[in-house]
């Protein structure tokens, strides 16, 4: 079996086509340390200019990180974020994106995902379905989600499709490593209906019991089962957080769901819904969170189209 630093290394060659004497930011946490170091060492090994900050964790996914820290990942060329929050959705990532940096960012990243999981996949696969999807939902005015009878509707009318293919090798080009889904923001407003969360939510882990959320007016208005309090709380008391900000398709055969929200998203015929900020990918809604739910083998359409049926993309 290869190393953890022998698999970051591989990594940093194939999905952020790291070159030598490039400048390699790696940005980690005190949970995460480990893996930090690993993918630092291997930047070094592969004759990167390479340096690390460790930092405490972030208090929720999409909090922004210091001020230190964002300013330094605007600095690197290639800028890798093994975090246990979230840092997909900030200011700092999108900026450093605009000045010509490529980013991958890693919440919640596990070895056992290095070795067994995500990280595993025929990436050119991942990218296909990933960028296919994304131009569905780019070209689509609506999304209907369906699952277990209760049906969600969506409007995604003037909304463009992010494809996150796992690869980042050109210049502003960023998003999750593992990774592996297509994803947009809903028009703010216009989403109304219902839906169940099976699978798991971005710092509750795997669920107990499903969740029912109920839509009004794009926002989540009310919740039900065991675990909905808890999401709640987690959301906080800014009412932007109740946004629901994204539609993600997971594109991802080798994810499985274990209750790591940077796996879970990514499972092959899933969909996540997430709640709170969306303006990193063109939606209008800023909040201090973004918190994913995934759901298990539902069913999509676009503009009535069927597209994902029981958990089986349909292209």
């Amino acid at each position: 079996m290869p190393t953890l630093k022998e698999v970051a290394r591989e990594l940093l060659r194939v999905n952020m086509a790291l070159e030598k004497g490039e400048t390699l930011l790696v940005v980690t946490d005190t949970e995460t340390a480990a893996i930090g170091e690993a993918i630092f060492q291997a930047g070094v090994e592969s004759g990167a200019v390479a340096s690390i900050i460790k930092m405490p964790p972030t208090a929720r996914p999409g909090a922004e990180p210091p001020l230190p820290v964002a300013a330094a990942m605007e600095k690197a060329r290639v800028v890798i974020c093994p975090t246990r929050n979230s840092l997909t959705h900030t200011r700092a990532r999108i900026q450093a994106c605009q000045v010509g940096a490529r980013v991958a960012t890693m919440p919640g990243i596990s070895e056992d995902m290095f070795f067994a999981g995500a990280v595993a996949a025929n990436y050119d696969e991942v990218a296909r379905l990933s960028t296919e999807l994304a131009r569905r939902l780019s070209t689509a005015q609506t999304a209907l989600l369906v699952k277990d009878g209760l049906k969600l509707r969506l409007s995604l009318a003037g909304r463009q499709g992010v494809a996150s293919t796992g690869l980042y090798r050109h210049p502003g080009e960023a998003g999750n490593l593992p990774s592996g889904e297509a994803y947009i923001a809903p028009l703010e407003g216009r989403a109304e209906g219902e839906t169940i969360i099976d699978g798991s939510v971005a710092g509750m882990g795997r669920l107990r019991g499903p969740i029912k959320v109920t839509i009004r007016g794009g926002r989540l208005a009310a919740v039900e089962g065991p675990e909905g309090e808890e999401l709640l709380k987690l959301l906080g008391d800014d009412p932007a957080a109740r946004n629901l900000a994204e539609l993600g398709i997971g594109t991802n055969e080798k994810a499985r769901v274990t209750g790591n929200i940077l796996e879970d998203e990514k499972v092959y015929g899933t969909v996540h819904l997430a709640f709170g900020d969306n303006t990193t990918f063109g939606g209008e809604t800023r909040a201090g969170v973004h918190i994913d739910g995934v759901i298990t083998a539902p069913d999509l359409y676009l503009d009535g189209e069927l597209v994902l049926s029981g958990g089986k993309i349909i292209l």
